[in-house]
C-alpha cells in the first residue's frame, strides 16, 4: 500500500453535517513556518505518516476556502472539499521544505486541479442533458447517426421525427456531444493553438496569486484575534477610548471623550497614547 493511500485512510472524511466539519477544521491552529518545516522534513526523510497527517489536518481550512469559490457550479460543497483534500494530500507528498515556501502556496495549485477535474467530470454531464427530451437524445443520438461528421437538415428532421423531439433540440444536442472539455492549463505537449484556447489563457495575469490571498486572509484573521486579546488586557476606560477613537465608523474627538469623562482633552490624548503602547507590547509578546 502506498504512503498516499495509507495517509488517505487515516484522514477524516466529509460526512454528515458539512458545517460541523468546517467548524472542526477551523479549530485546528495554523502551523508556524518552523512547525511546518519540521513536520515536512520528518515526512520526507523518515516517511512519518503522522507528520504528513498533521500537515494535512492543519491546512484543511485552506481547502474549504478554495472549495467555496466553486459553489456556483451547483455541486455539493462537501464533494468539492473532499476532492480538494485529495489535492492537498498529493501536495504534501511532493512538498519540499527546503524550497523556502509555505505549504499552502505550493498546495493551492494541486487543490484547484483536483476540484477542476471533479467539476469537469460531473458538471458537464448534468449540463449536457437536463430535460427529458435531452436525456432521450443523449442516449440515442449517436446510434441514430448514419455517418461520421455533422448531420444535414434532412438527417436532423428524420431523427427528430423518429425520437419525437424538435429538430432544434437534435441540432443543439449534436453540438453539445461534438464538443470536448479543455484542460484548465495546456500541457507541455500541446501545440500553440491548443495552449491559447485553454481557459487559463483568458485569465488576467494581473490577478492576485490565490496562495498569497489565502495567506493574507489568514494573517488578517490572526492579527485581529491578537488585537482583541491585547484589548482585553486594558482597563475599561482605555478600551472605550481606543474603540471610540479608532474602531467605530463615526469616530469621536478628543473633546467629546474629555466631556464624557470630565477631564481635559490633553488627558484623553495621554490615555490614548499609553493604551497604544500597551497594545503594541502585548501584540509583540
Amino acid at each position: 500500500m502506498s504512503k498516499e493511500i495509507q495517509l488517505q485512510n487515516q484522514l477524516p472524511v466529509v460526512v454528515g453535517n458539512i458545517d460541523s466539519y468546517i467548524q472542526a477544521a477551523h479549530q485546528l491552529p495554523v502551523l508556524s513556518a518552523e512547525q511546518e518545516y519540521e513536520l515536512a522534513t520528518d515526512f520526507r526523510n523518515n516517511g512519518n505518516l503522522e507528520a504528513a497527517k498533521a500537515l494535512v489536518l492543519h491546512n484543511l481550512r485552506f481547502v474549504i476556502k478554495i472549495a467555496r469559490g466553486y459553489m456556483g457550479y451547483g455541486l455539493p460543497l462537501a464533494d468539492l472539499v473532499q476532492e480538494g483534500n485529495i489535492g492537498l494530500m498529493k501536495a504534501v507528498k511532493r512538498f519540499d521544505p527546503e524550497m523556502n515556501v509555505r505549504l499552502v502556496s505550493f498546495a493551492v495549485h494541486w487543490i484547484k486541479a483536483e476540484i477542476h477535474e471533479y467539476i469537469l467530470r460531473n458538471w458537464r454531464i448534468v449540463k449536457v442533458a437536463t430535460t427529458k427530451a435531452q436525456r432521450k437524445l443523449f442516449f440515442n443520438l449517436r446510434s441514430q447517426k448514419k455517418r461520421l461528421g455533422w448531420m444535414d437538415q434532412a438527417e436532423i428532421n428524420a431523427i427528430a421525427e423518429d425520437l419525437g423531439v424538435k429538430p432544434e433540440e437534435v441540432a443543439e444536442m449534436e453540438s453539445r456531444l461534438s464538443n470536448r472539455d479543455l484542460g484548465f492549463d495546456a500541457s507541455p505537449s500541446d501545440d500553440k493553438e491548443e495552449e491559447y484556447n485553454a481557459p487559463s489563457a483568458y485569465l488576467s495575469h494581473a490577478a492576485a496569486d490565490p496562495a498569497t490571498a489565502l495567506e493574507e486572509d489568514d494573517w488578517e484573521a490572526h492579527t485581529h484575534e491578537r488585537l482583541l486579546e491585547a484589548m482585553s488586557k486594558l482597563d475599561d476606560r482605555s478600551q472605550d477610548i481606543v474603540k471610540r477613537r479608532w474602531l467605530q465608523e463615526q469616530k469621536d474627538t478628543l473633546h467629546t471623550l474629555a466631556a464624557d469623562y470630565s477631564v481635559s482633552a490633553e488627558r484623553i490624548r495621554q490615555l490614548e497614547k499609553n493604551a497604544f503602547k500597551k497594545l503594541r507590547e502585548a501584540m509583540a509578546a
